[in-house]
Protein backbone atom coordinates (compact mmCIF):
# COMPACT_ATOMS: atom_id res chain seq x y z
CA UNK A 1 0.00 0.00 0.00
CA UNK A 2 1.51 3.31 -1.05
CA UNK A 3 2.08 6.23 1.32
CA UNK A 4 -0.81 8.29 -0.02
CA UNK A 5 -3.32 5.47 0.41
CA UNK A 6 -1.98 4.76 3.91
CA UNK A 7 -2.64 8.37 4.85
CA UNK A 8 -6.16 8.24 3.46
CA UNK A 9 -6.97 5.09 5.42
CA UNK A 10 -5.46 6.58 8.57
CA UNK A 11 -7.97 9.41 8.29
CA UNK A 12 -10.83 6.97 7.60
CA UNK A 13 -11.90 6.24 11.17
CA UNK A 14 -15.60 6.01 10.29
CA UNK A 15 -16.32 3.94 7.17
CA UNK A 16 -19.96 3.44 6.27
CA UNK A 17 -21.03 0.09 4.84
CA UNK A 18 -23.47 1.83 2.55
CA UNK A 19 -26.85 0.43 1.54
CA UNK A 20 -27.84 -0.10 -2.08
CA UNK A 21 -31.02 1.93 -2.63
CA UNK A 22 -33.66 0.36 -4.88
CA UNK A 23 -36.51 1.95 -6.77
CA UNK A 24 -40.05 0.65 -6.48
CA UNK A 25 -39.25 -1.42 -9.59
CA UNK A 26 -36.29 -3.05 -7.84
CA UNK A 27 -33.59 -1.27 -9.85
CA UNK A 28 -30.59 0.43 -8.26
CA UNK A 29 -31.56 4.04 -7.51
CA UNK A 30 -28.45 6.00 -8.39
CA UNK A 31 -30.00 9.39 -7.67
CA UNK A 32 -30.82 8.28 -4.12
CA UNK A 33 -27.35 6.76 -3.74
CA UNK A 34 -25.63 10.00 -4.71
CA UNK A 35 -27.81 12.05 -2.36
CA UNK A 36 -27.11 9.64 0.50
CA UNK A 37 -23.37 9.55 -0.24
CA UNK A 38 -23.10 13.32 -0.07
CA UNK A 39 -25.06 13.43 3.20
CA UNK A 40 -22.88 10.76 4.78
CA UNK A 41 -19.70 12.59 3.82
CA UNK A 42 -21.16 15.77 5.32
CA UNK A 43 -22.00 14.04 8.60
CA UNK A 44 -18.69 12.41 9.37
CA UNK A 45 -18.13 9.41 7.11
CA UNK A 46 -14.55 9.16 5.82
CA UNK A 47 -14.93 6.11 3.59
CA UNK A 48 -17.30 3.47 2.28
CA UNK A 49 -17.79 -0.23 1.76
CA UNK A 50 -19.94 -0.70 -1.35
CA UNK A 51 -21.59 -3.98 -2.27
CA UNK A 52 -21.06 -5.59 1.12
CA UNK A 53 -23.57 -7.26 3.44
CA UNK A 54 -25.42 -4.00 4.11
CA UNK A 55 -25.34 -3.24 0.39
CA UNK A 56 -27.11 -6.57 -0.31
CA UNK A 57 -24.16 -7.70 -2.40
CA UNK A 58 -25.31 -11.34 -2.62
CA UNK A 59 -28.42 -10.30 -4.56
CA UNK A 60 -26.62 -8.02 -7.01
CA UNK A 61 -25.64 -9.48 -10.37
CA UNK A 62 -22.09 -9.32 -11.68
CA UNK A 63 -23.04 -6.59 -14.16
CA UNK A 64 -24.94 -4.62 -11.52
CA UNK A 65 -21.91 -4.68 -9.25
CA UNK A 66 -19.53 -3.52 -11.96
CA UNK A 67 -21.77 -0.61 -12.91
CA UNK A 68 -22.49 0.21 -9.25
CA UNK A 69 -18.80 0.27 -8.33
CA UNK A 70 -17.88 2.41 -11.34
CA UNK A 71 -20.60 4.97 -10.70
CA UNK A 72 -20.10 5.01 -6.95
CA UNK A 73 -16.36 5.65 -7.25
CA UNK A 74 -17.20 8.61 -9.48
CA UNK A 75 -19.75 9.89 -6.93
CA UNK A 76 -17.24 9.79 -4.10
CA UNK A 77 -14.60 11.42 -6.27
CA UNK A 78 -11.73 10.85 -3.87
CA UNK A 79 -13.52 12.40 -0.88
CA UNK A 80 -13.15 9.14 1.06
CA UNK A 81 -11.74 5.66 0.63
CA UNK A 82 -13.87 3.20 -1.36
CA UNK A 83 -13.74 -0.53 -0.57
CA UNK A 84 -15.68 -2.80 -2.92
CA UNK A 85 -17.08 -6.17 -1.94
CA UNK A 86 -15.59 -8.86 -4.18
CA UNK A 87 -15.57 -12.00 -2.05
CA UNK A 88 -17.47 -15.26 -2.38
CA UNK A 89 -17.08 -18.87 -1.24
CA UNK A 90 -15.43 -19.76 -4.55
CA UNK A 91 -11.75 -18.84 -4.64
CA UNK A 92 -11.40 -18.86 -8.43
CA UNK A 93 -14.49 -16.69 -8.80
CA UNK A 94 -13.24 -14.30 -6.12
CA UNK A 95 -9.88 -14.01 -7.86
CA UNK A 96 -11.49 -13.28 -11.23
CA UNK A 97 -13.94 -10.72 -9.89
CA UNK A 98 -11.37 -8.94 -7.74
CA UNK A 99 -9.12 -8.57 -10.77
CA UNK A 100 -12.00 -7.04 -12.73
CA UNK A 101 -12.82 -4.59 -9.96
CA UNK A 102 -9.15 -3.62 -9.66
CA UNK A 103 -9.43 -1.98 -13.07
CA UNK A 104 -12.09 0.49 -11.88
CA UNK A 105 -10.61 3.95 -11.17
CA UNK A 106 -11.34 5.17 -7.66
CA UNK A 107 -11.66 1.78 -5.97
CA UNK A 108 -9.06 1.69 -3.19
CA UNK A 109 -9.40 -1.86 -1.85
CA UNK A 110 -11.44 -5.05 -2.07
CA UNK A 111 -13.39 -6.47 0.85
CA UNK A 112 -13.09 -10.26 0.71
CA UNK A 113 -15.27 -12.27 3.05
CA UNK A 114 -14.10 -15.42 4.81
CA UNK A 115 -15.61 -18.19 2.63
CA UNK A 116 -19.08 -19.10 3.81
CA UNK A 117 -20.96 -22.43 3.59
CA UNK A 118 -17.75 -24.34 2.71
CA UNK A 119 -16.55 -23.87 6.32
CA UNK A 120 -12.81 -23.98 5.50
CA UNK A 121 -10.10 -24.72 8.04
CA UNK A 122 -7.65 -22.02 9.13
CA UNK A 123 -5.20 -23.38 6.56
CA UNK A 124 -7.90 -23.14 3.91
CA UNK A 125 -8.53 -19.51 4.83
CA UNK A 126 -4.83 -18.73 4.52
CA UNK A 127 -4.71 -20.38 1.09
CA UNK A 128 -7.87 -18.57 -0.06
CA UNK A 129 -6.75 -15.06 0.90
CA UNK A 130 -3.19 -15.62 -0.27
CA UNK A 131 -4.44 -16.71 -3.70
CA UNK A 132 -6.67 -13.64 -4.01
CA UNK A 133 -3.94 -11.24 -2.86
CA UNK A 134 -1.33 -12.71 -5.19
CA UNK A 135 -3.63 -12.48 -8.20
CA UNK A 136 -4.83 -8.89 -7.79
CA UNK A 137 -3.20 -5.49 -7.80
CA UNK A 138 -6.02 -4.22 -5.58
CA UNK A 139 -5.26 -4.19 -1.83
CA UNK A 140 -7.30 -6.77 0.09
CA UNK A 141 -9.22 -6.34 3.32
CA UNK A 142 -10.33 -9.50 5.12
CA UNK A 143 -13.98 -9.62 6.21
CA UNK A 144 -14.43 -11.95 9.17
CA UNK A 145 -18.11 -12.25 10.11
CA UNK A 146 -18.65 -15.67 11.71
CA UNK A 147 -22.34 -15.04 12.36
CA UNK A 148 -22.87 -15.21 8.60
CA UNK A 149 -20.08 -17.52 7.43
CA UNK A 150 -20.32 -20.25 10.06
CA UNK A 151 -16.57 -20.16 10.76
CA UNK A 152 -14.29 -17.69 12.54
CA UNK A 153 -10.79 -16.73 11.54
CA UNK A 154 -8.48 -17.07 14.53
CA UNK A 155 -6.28 -14.09 15.53
CA UNK A 156 -3.17 -16.17 14.78
CA UNK A 157 -4.46 -16.69 11.24
CA UNK A 158 -5.09 -12.96 10.84
CA UNK A 159 -1.55 -12.31 12.07
CA UNK A 160 -0.17 -14.74 9.51
CA UNK A 161 -2.15 -13.15 6.67
CA UNK A 162 -1.15 -9.65 7.80
CA UNK A 163 2.33 -10.46 6.50
CA UNK A 164 1.11 -11.48 3.04
CA UNK A 165 1.83 -8.79 0.45
CA UNK A 166 -1.35 -7.07 -0.66
CA UNK A 167 -3.44 -7.85 2.44
CA UNK A 168 -3.78 -4.52 4.22
CA UNK A 169 -6.40 -5.00 6.93
CA UNK A 170 -9.49 -6.64 8.37
CA UNK A 171 -13.10 -5.88 9.17
CA UNK A 172 -13.65 -7.99 12.28
CA UNK A 173 -17.18 -8.85 13.46
CA UNK A 174 -16.77 -10.77 16.71
CA UNK A 175 -15.84 -10.14 20.33
CA UNK A 176 -13.86 -7.20 21.61
CA UNK A 177 -11.38 -9.68 23.06
CA UNK A 178 -10.65 -11.09 19.58
CA UNK A 179 -10.27 -7.55 18.26
CA UNK A 180 -7.73 -6.81 20.99
CA UNK A 181 -5.72 -9.92 20.07
CA UNK A 182 -5.71 -8.95 16.41
CA UNK A 183 -4.49 -5.41 17.17
CA UNK A 184 -1.80 -6.88 19.42
CA UNK A 185 -0.59 -9.56 17.00
CA UNK A 186 -0.50 -7.64 13.71
CA UNK A 187 1.94 -4.99 12.40
CA UNK A 188 1.24 -1.37 13.36
CA UNK A 189 0.36 -0.45 9.77
CA UNK A 190 -2.17 -3.29 9.41
CA UNK A 191 -5.66 -1.76 9.29
CA UNK A 192 -7.99 -3.15 11.94
CA UNK A 193 -11.65 -2.14 11.92
CA UNK A 194 -14.49 -3.41 14.04
CA UNK A 195 -17.63 -4.25 12.12
CA UNK A 196 -19.72 -4.12 15.32
CA UNK A 197 -21.18 -0.65 15.79
CA UNK A 198 -21.45 -1.02 19.56
CA UNK A 199 -17.66 -1.45 19.68
CA UNK A 200 -17.01 1.88 17.96
CA UNK A 201 -15.54 3.68 20.97
CA UNK A 202 -13.80 0.64 22.47
CA UNK A 203 -12.20 -0.23 19.14
CA UNK A 204 -10.43 3.11 19.00
CA UNK A 205 -9.29 2.98 22.61
CA UNK A 206 -7.57 -0.40 22.12
CA UNK A 207 -5.72 0.77 19.02
CA UNK A 208 -7.96 -0.21 16.12
CA UNK A 209 -8.32 2.22 13.22
CA UNK A 210 -12.04 2.67 13.72
CA UNK A 211 -15.41 1.32 12.74
CA UNK A 212 -17.03 0.03 9.56
CA UNK A 213 -20.54 1.08 10.40
CA UNK A 214 -24.20 0.66 9.56
CA UNK A 215 -25.37 3.09 12.25
CA UNK A 216 -23.47 5.94 10.59
CA UNK A 217 -26.29 6.09 8.04
CA UNK A 218 -28.49 7.43 10.83
CA UNK A 219 -26.19 8.61 13.63
CA UNK A 220 -23.15 9.83 11.70
CA UNK A 221 -23.04 13.21 13.41
CA UNK A 222 -23.09 11.67 16.88
CA UNK A 223 -20.43 9.12 15.94
CA UNK A 224 -18.20 11.82 14.46
CA UNK A 225 -18.64 13.90 17.61
CA UNK A 226 -17.77 10.87 19.74
CA UNK A 227 -14.50 10.22 17.90
CA UNK A 228 -13.61 13.91 17.89
CA UNK A 229 -14.18 14.11 21.64
CA UNK A 230 -12.04 11.01 22.17
CA UNK A 231 -9.19 12.43 20.10
CA UNK A 232 -9.43 15.69 22.04
CA UNK A 233 -9.06 13.77 25.30
CA UNK A 234 -12.64 14.35 26.44
CA UNK A 235 -13.17 10.76 27.56
CA UNK A 236 -16.28 11.44 29.65
CA UNK A 237 -18.12 13.11 26.76
CA UNK A 238 -17.06 10.39 24.33
CA UNK A 239 -18.36 7.76 26.74
CA UNK A 240 -21.64 9.63 27.15
CA UNK A 241 -22.13 9.63 23.39
CA UNK A 242 -21.37 5.90 23.12
CA UNK A 243 -23.82 5.12 25.94
CA UNK A 244 -26.52 7.04 24.10
CA UNK A 245 -25.66 5.37 20.80
CA UNK A 246 -25.39 1.76 21.99
CA UNK A 247 -29.10 0.87 22.37
CA UNK A 248 -29.87 2.64 19.09
CA UNK A 249 -27.08 0.81 17.31
CA UNK A 250 -28.43 -2.47 18.66
CA UNK A 251 -31.93 -1.57 17.48
CA UNK A 252 -30.69 -1.23 13.90
CA UNK A 253 -29.92 -4.97 13.98
CA UNK A 254 -33.07 -6.23 15.70
CA UNK A 255 -34.39 -7.38 12.33
CA UNK A 256 -32.41 -8.65 9.31
CA UNK A 257 -30.05 -5.92 8.16
CA UNK A 258 -30.36 -3.65 6.24
CA UNK A 259 -34.17 -3.58 6.67
CA UNK A 260 -34.12 -1.48 9.87
CA UNK A 261 -31.74 1.16 8.53
CA UNK A 262 -33.65 1.33 5.25
CA UNK A 263 -36.85 1.88 7.23
CA UNK A 264 -35.30 4.89 8.96
CA UNK A 265 -33.79 6.24 5.74
CA UNK A 266 -37.13 5.94 3.95
CA UNK A 267 -38.73 8.02 6.70
CA UNK A 268 -36.06 10.64 6.01
CA UNK A 269 -36.87 10.53 2.27
CA UNK A 270 -33.39 9.18 1.51
CA UNK A 271 -34.54 5.99 -0.22
CA UNK A 272 -37.34 3.43 -0.27
CA UNK A 273 -37.71 0.52 2.15
CA UNK A 274 -37.26 -1.87 -0.80
CA UNK A 275 -34.90 -4.79 -0.34
CA UNK A 276 -34.33 -7.84 -2.50
CA UNK A 277 -35.56 -11.30 -1.68
CA UNK A 278 -35.00 -13.26 0.46
CA UNK A 279 -35.18 -10.08 2.58
CA UNK A 280 -38.54 -8.33 2.93
CA UNK A 281 -39.44 -4.84 4.25
CA UNK A 282 -40.49 -4.55 7.86
CA UNK A 283 -44.18 -5.04 8.60
CA UNK A 284 -46.13 -2.37 10.50
CA UNK A 285 -45.76 -4.14 13.84
CA UNK A 286 -42.01 -4.51 13.31
CA UNK A 287 -41.73 -0.83 12.40
CA UNK A 288 -43.47 0.04 15.67
CA UNK A 289 -41.01 -2.17 17.59
CA UNK A 290 -38.09 -0.53 15.84
CA UNK A 291 -39.41 2.94 16.58
CA UNK A 292 -39.77 2.10 20.28
CA UNK A 293 -36.24 0.65 20.42
CA UNK A 294 -34.89 3.84 18.82
CA UNK A 295 -36.70 5.96 21.39
CA UNK A 296 -39.19 7.31 18.85
CA UNK A 297 -42.96 7.52 18.83
CA UNK A 298 -44.75 4.40 17.55
CA UNK A 299 -45.96 6.22 14.45
CA UNK A 300 -42.54 7.68 13.60
CA UNK A 301 -42.32 5.64 10.39
CA UNK A 302 -45.91 6.15 9.30
CA UNK A 303 -45.71 9.92 9.91
CA UNK A 304 -42.14 10.74 8.85
CA UNK A 305 -42.48 14.43 9.67
CA UNK A 306 -42.55 13.38 13.33
CA UNK A 307 -39.20 11.62 13.01
CA UNK A 308 -36.72 13.27 15.36
CA UNK A 309 -33.64 11.19 16.09
CA UNK A 310 -32.39 13.61 18.72
CA UNK A 311 -29.13 13.28 20.57
CA UNK A 312 -27.61 13.26 24.05
CA UNK A 313 -27.57 16.64 25.74
CA UNK A 314 -26.39 16.05 29.29
CA UNK A 315 -24.45 13.65 31.47
CA UNK A 316 -27.63 11.89 32.62
CA UNK A 317 -28.28 10.43 29.16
Amino acid sequence: MNTQLKARFKAADIITAIITPFTTEGKIDYAALEKLTNRLLATGTRGFVIGGTTGEGPTLTHDEKMTLYQRFAQMVGGRGVVIAGTGSNNTAQTVAFTREVAAIPGIDAALVVVPYYNKPSQAGMVAHFTAVAQASELPIMIYDIPGRTGVEMEPATVARLANVAGIIGIKQCSSLEKLEQIVDQTPSDFLVYSGEDVQALSARTIGANGIISVAAHVYGEQMRAMYDELMAGNISRAGQLQRWLTPRMEALFMFPSPTPVKTVLAAQNSTTTNVRLPLVPLEAAEQAQLAEALGLSEDAFTHPLLLNLGGPHNENN
